[in-house]
């Protein structure tokens, strides 16, 4: 399989959910309003796509200020969020077309759940060594996973991604499991300087600055075995969209792999892009652990996600996420 470009990095944040899911769809429907979201404009279709300010995204702002897209005859508009949820609702009216950096669990989640007929353009990122780890303040009693059994961990959003794969790690070491919060990225630091949490489960870019800012010591490395490389967010669309525009999709699919080979040859253009989309700055983008970016999709590798979300009864029935992706 191709696994395309693996580097190391850092992480960002959001404010209250409801207020910027509010704020999302005041602009989309600025944009525009349900139904079809491509138009062609002197021969180029538009394709609206909301990204997180992660490093997951990478790819699509290489592709967007390397003139990728616009070689292949797309005009992209890209609309900041903080969280895959927020994206929902407008994905699922049409509003946007498809979700950069989506987390891949509460979109087979909603697949599951009959609210959304998914499907995956791309994957974007997979796990790679130290690009998310479990931080505890430098004088914590927590010096072992089995210290953390009962104790409070934040994570991004509860009954995702992070909780998924850190059970797994939990398991494999055969000790108790941490209570989880939910707080945001970008506020993980704060709760843990002020104790509100004993422990936080942190991505890069947020990752890197709270070790820095705070002293922060790493518990364990929230990519290690067994979930080590495990796919993580992807690019996701509609099948209602995918079935009615298979030709934008197959050149949004040749930009992002042009990306991928521009960075394999350059690397440094990752940590260059970061601080133009993110609030990493140019010094923090030098040193944070970057994940992988895969050049093609595998479905062997996503289906260790959904067979762990099975495991830990996320889902009410198999997925065959070989099956959702836009080829």
């Amino acid at each position: 399989m191709t696994w395309g470009l693996t580097l190391r990095p850092w992480r960002s944040g959001s404010g209250k959910a409801a207020a910027a899911a509010a704020a999302l769809a005041l602009v989309l429907t600025a944009c525009g309003g349900d139904g079809d979201s491509t138009s062609s404009d002197g021969g180029r279709t538009t394709v609206r796509v909301a990204a997180l300010p992660l490093s997951d995204c990478a790819m699509l702002y290489i592709a967007q200020n390397r003139g990728l897209f616009k070689k292949e005859g797309l005009d992209v508009r890209v609309q900041q969020i903080q969280q895959s949820l927020q994206a929902l609702p407008a994905l699922s009216k049409g509003q946007i077309d498809m979700v950069a950096s989506a987390n891949y669990v509460t979109y087979f989640q909603a697949q599951d759940q009959g609210t959304l007929d998914i499907r995956i353009v791309a994957e974007a990122i997979r796990a790679a060594p130290r690009m998310m780890d479990v931080l505890v303040p430098k004088d914590s009693d927590i010096k072992t996973l089995a210290d953390l059994a009962g104790k409070k961990l934040a994570v991004n959003v509860l009954n995702n991604v992070q909780s998924l794969t850190f059970n797994e790690i939990l398991a494999k070491q055969g000790v108790g499991r941490p209570v989880y919060r939910q707080i945001p990225f970008p506020q993980m630091g704060a709760a843990l300087d002020k104790g509100q949490v004993d422990a936080v489960h942190a991505v890069e870019p947020f990752d890197s600055s709270i070790q820095d800012e705070l002293g922060a010591r790493v518990l364990v490395d929230g990519s290690s075995a067994p979930v080590e490389s495990i796919p993580l967010s992807g690019y996701i669309t509609t099948e209602r969209f995918a079935g009615k525009n298979a030709d934008a999709l197959a050149r949004f699919q040749r930009a992002l792999k042009a990306a991928v080979k521009l960075a394999e040859a350059d690397p440094s253009l990752v940590r260059e892009v970061l601080p133009t989309y993110t609030k990493v700055t140019k010094e923090q983008a030098e040193k944070i652990d970057l994940p992988v970016y895969p050049a093609t999709m595998d479905g062997t590798q996503l289906a260790r996600l959904t067979e762990l979300m099975e495991k830990q009864k996320m889902l009410k029935k198999p997925i065959d996420p070989a099956t959702l992706l836009v080829k």
